[in-house]
């Protein structure tokens, strides 16, 4: 891979984290200063709860890219290591997916005190996505592992 697509994906991985490391320091910042109303704090403080436990395993599964994207300039994509960051990088996506699994209750009784239908797809959204990541991360994982394989077969066949 030419060094510049290198530097646009790093780039891109780096723009990715930003926002949500800004939305993360504002969010707590502005649930501090600005607490929700009693009436609806049941309903809204598990959702904000929920969004916020997701950060920590998004920014890892950032930084793993970040690391295969660093394996890949020093000429290691086929290694072991790219193996295990793809397998962070599912485990992360598994459970951004299950925390937002078990905070959907919270969004369709939102949804039903604002008559809301379209918040309900929205908050199942980030549910299937993060799925489709950990599943393309899971073959991804598995392809590498066989090509990994294969390679070192080559190398040993004379």
């Amino acid at each position: 891979m030419k060094r510049g697509s290198s530097l646009f994906l790093k780039a891109a991985v780096i723009l990715m984290a930003l926002p949500v490391l800004a939305g993360f320091v504002y969010l707590i910042y502005f649930l501090i200063r600005n607490p929700f109303n009693p009436e609806y704090a049941l309903i809204l403080y598990p959702i904000v709860i929920g969004i916020l436990l997701t950060v920590p395993p998004y920014i890892f599964a950032l930084s793993q890219g970040f690391r295969i994207l660093n394996y890949i300039d020093r000429k290691d994509a086929f290694s072991n290591l790219s193996v295990k960051a793809l397998q962070k990088i599912k485990i992360s996506a598994f459970i951004i997916s299950g925390i937002y699994f078990i905070i959907l209750p919270f969004v369709y009784i939102a949804a039903e005190i604002d008559d809301a239908p379209g918040l309900i797809i929205m908050g199942m959204v980030p549910v299937f996505a993060a799925l489709v990541i950990a599943f393309f991360a899971a073959i991804l994982e598995k392809l590498l592992d066989e090509a990994i394989h294969i390679k070192t077969e080559n190398e040993l066949t004379v």
